[in-house]
């Protein structure tokens, strides 16, 4: 399944918040030019190394059903950014 929201969260230093909520299926269809695009290039760059589109591109799949319920975080000081995807 395809990830659904991506959930940022922003700690500023002064220890207010930023929360952002971002859909990832409008954002696909937005950039869905650029997605054909990449993936345009991803099977020439398959076929320059002589790797079988089919199976790069199941395994790309696979990575980007994955990502629900993955979390990350970075800190840097008393700064944080989460981002969850779900």
């Amino acid at each position: 399944m395809m990830p659904q929201f991506v959930t940022v969260r922003i700690k500023r230093p002064d220890g207010r918040p930023i929360r952002i909520w971002v859909p990832v299926l409008p954002v696909v269809l937005v950039l869905s030019p650029v997605v054909v695009l990449a993936v345009l290039g991803a099977a020439v760059a398959c076929l320059v190394y002589r790797l079988s589109v089919v199976r790069a591109l199941g395994t790309g799949w696979r990575i980007v059903s994955a990502l629900p319920g993955t979390r990350f975080d970075v800190e840097q000081g008393r700064t944080a950014v989460l981002v969850a995807i779900r």
